[in-house]
């Protein structure tokens, strides 16, 4: 944290030596002054902040407001997806069947499986998240177990990789000894789903590997197991199902938001993208139906379904077009600040909106039992 001691108010007051840091509490948007000195605040929407709990008259206090400079609105809303502001990004060069898609979390890798090459193909994205930017890297074969491969899903460290297909009726997996590198993956062990799926399309992991999920097109219904050790998939045990046949009674793919309260299942009876609420995180015995959104304008055989981490953006791959589409589902935005009536501004202008991806550091000084406070900017220079 930056030092405060050359903090000068107009009225020649300096708060002097550094302070000791530490970390304060925000209720809502109301700074206690008096449960520490660094507080730090990231927008959702527009805020009046409030100081409360100043110091007795005459006793001077000094602290730091750290504003995080975006939030985000509308994200994993599909009520806010809009079509494709420019083309699909086309596979059809390594893969004529495309049955699934995944990126690395940071969105600088994504991944394709399809039933055309029985493989796993591995592209570079020179800007994070943006498809049209991807370049085709190299392969992985999954054909000595799976020769009809219908979904992937990597361990967030991307030292694991699971595919699952419907020959074998099992998701397989995968060690990676080089983290998303699938030219370093070598087979472990697989897991059958035959009891629950004859016909698996899709898999997914909830983020700590001790849920694992499966839809398929025959029972058109999603299954949940347990892992009593966590990425370990021969330790997983059946649990429950939810079924999706009253929205789309051919599922091909499936996705959870990170904290496990919405699911999306995609399919190609209905050609969109299914919304649903779980009241309890990862329990999918809680979930309903909320809503739908078409991609059929651009995909008529879609077969998977993936969200950026914040989900603000989601892609979908099918086999009409041997393609991917990218699809704005949220946005990132600005919050507009204000502030106490009492803080005055000796020099430079008080922010109102950080920039994207960037912090303010603001520093407040009152010594009159908040009648007054002086802020800056740190950064600003000024006597």
């Amino acid at each position: 944290m930056a030092n405060d001691k050359d903090f000068r108010v107009k009225n020649g007051l300096q708060l002097g030596g550094s302070l000791v840091e530490a970390v304060g509490t925000i209720t809502g948007t109301t700074l206690d002054l008096t449960s520490g000195n660094v507080f730090s605040y990231t927008p959702t929407a527009e805020t009046t902040f409030v100081f409360s709990n100043p110091p007795t008259t005459g006793t001077a206090l000094g602290f730091t407001l750290e504003l995080n400079g975006e939030f985000i609105d509308g994200g994993y809303d599909l009520a806010n997806a809009e079509p494709p502001a420019h083309g699909a990004f086309s596979v059809a060069a390594q893969e004529k069947t495309p049955t699934g898609v995944f990126f690395k979390p940071d969105g600088t890798k994504m991944y394709v499986i399809g039933s055309s090459g029985d493989d796993v193909n591995e592209y570079d994205l020179s800007t994070a998240w943006d498809i049209t930017t991807a370049s085709y890297l190299q392969n992985f074969s999954v054909a000595a177990q799976e020769t009809s491969p219908t979904g992937i899903f990597f361990k967030p460290d991307g030292l694991k990789m699971y595919v699952i297909g419907y020959i074998g009726d099992d998701v397989n997996e995968y060690d990676l000894s080089t983290a998303w590198d699938v030219s370093s993956a070598s087979y472990l062990q697989n897991f059958s789903v035959f009891a629950q799926e004859t016909a698996p399309t899709g898999v997914f992991f909830k983020p700590d590997g001790l849920k694992m999920y499966v839809i398929g097109y025959i029972e058109d219904d999603v299954n949940e197991y347990d892992l009593s050790t966590a990425w370990d998939v021969s330790t997983a045990s059946y649990l429950q199902n939810f079924s999706v046949a009253a929205q789309d009674t051919s599922p091909q793919g499936i996705f959870f938001k990170p904290d496990g309260t919405k699911m999306y299942v995609i399919g190609n009876t209905g050609d969109d993208v299914n919304e649903y609420d779980l009241s309890t995180a990862w329990d999918i015995t809680s979930a309903s139906y909320l809503q739908n959104f078409s991609v059929s304008a651009q995909e008529a055989a879609p077969t998977d379904v993936f969200f950026k981490p914040d989900g603000t953006k989601m892609y979908v791959i099918g086999q009409s077009g041997d393609a991917i589409w990218q699809y704005s589902t949220g946005f990132v935005g600005d919050a507009t600040f204000t502030y106490p009536a009492s803080v005055e501004w000796p020099a430079g202008t008080p922010p109102t909106s950080p920039a994207d991806g960037e912090t303010d550091l603001l520093t407040f000084l009152t010594q009159d039992g908040g009648t007054t406070y002086y802020g800056r900017l740190i950064g600003d220079n000024f006597s």
